[in-house]
């Protein structure tokens, strides 16, 4: 059986925990080929975001059309786009590749340091990219931007904006709800149902790049022929057992990254 190629379209993290080399250790961590197209460079550690380079939109769509006239993607994750003009140029991109289970975690801010988006950023991602994806996987203060709408205070405004992605042309949204107090819960909105992911808040200081992470896994697992709401429990799971070992790596004065290899460096 061949193995599921999956492209990450993303913004680099020099110090691995986040982007497109988060990505690529998710691919890897669950079994599948890993490729990247960078869509900015970034200077950063564990402590935040110093300084934000995006790459030409059309050096963008290139890296995207050299990989889809070559190599049969199973499936795409799509993470830091920076400008309105490169959300754009991949949309044109993946629309002329015919591309399927794309997975959209709208990074629009940095933890810390400088905004990891120029404004018009969103309403390229609701005009051109919304259409597109498979599922898109907002955090809080994402959904809200996205939306137009305050920051979710429980399941019920989550749900709402969940719908109002998908009445705006997303297949399925995700809302995550790990800002929350308590136990996390997300909202799943698919097929015109809603469904609440409880999960397991891990206490940790580790959790630098967990929606790039949660993004991959679940394009990961579509990749695999799993349907939608098992790819995101799967890989909620999986994500759960990567922050409980985040501390294992010993990594930087800031906030780590999950450790995505949890289950094989384990074995070791």
């Amino acid at each position: 059986m061949a193995v599921p190629k999956l492209l990450s379209i993303a913004g680099s993290d020099p110090s691995g925990g986040a982007g497109v080399q988060a990505d690529l250790k998710t691919f890897s961590a669950l079994g599948c080929y890993g490729m990247a197209v960078v869509t900015a460079l970034t200077a950063q550690n564990t402590t935040g975001v110093t300084r934000v380079f995006p790459i030409p939109p059309d050096m963008v769509a290139a890296q995207i059309d050299a990989i889809f006239c070559d190599i049969a993607v199973g499936a795409v994750k799509i993470g830091m786009l920076a400008e309105s003009a490169i959300a754009e140029a991949v949309a044109a991109s993946l629309r002329r590749a015919a591309a399927k289970n794309i997975v959209l975690d709208p990074v629009l801010a940095a933890t810390r340091g400088p905004a990891l988006s120029e404004g018009g950023l969103p309403s390229a991602i609701m005009k051109y990219l919304l259409p597109l994806v498979d599922l898109i996987t907002p955090n809080l203060a994402e959904a809200a931007v996205l939306t137009g709408s305050s920051l979710a205070r429980g399941t019920d405004e989550m749900a709402a904006q969940a719908r109002a992605l998908a009445l705006r042309g997303a297949r399925a949204a995700l809302v995550k709800g790990g800002h929350l107090d308590g136990e996390p819960t997300d909202v799943l909105f698919a097929n015109g149902a809603l469904t609440l992911l409880s999960g397991r808040r891990v206490d940790t200081r580790h959790a630098h790049g967990t929606g790039c992470a949660l993004a991959s896994a679940i394009a990961t697992n579509l990749a695999k022929g799993l349907p939608l709401a098992e790819a995101v429990a799967g890989a909620k799971t999986w994500l759960e057992r990567a922050l409980a070992a985040g501390e294992s790596l010993q990594l930087g004065a800031g906030a780590g990254p999950p450790n995505h290899f949890w289950e094989l460096w384990g074995k070791s």
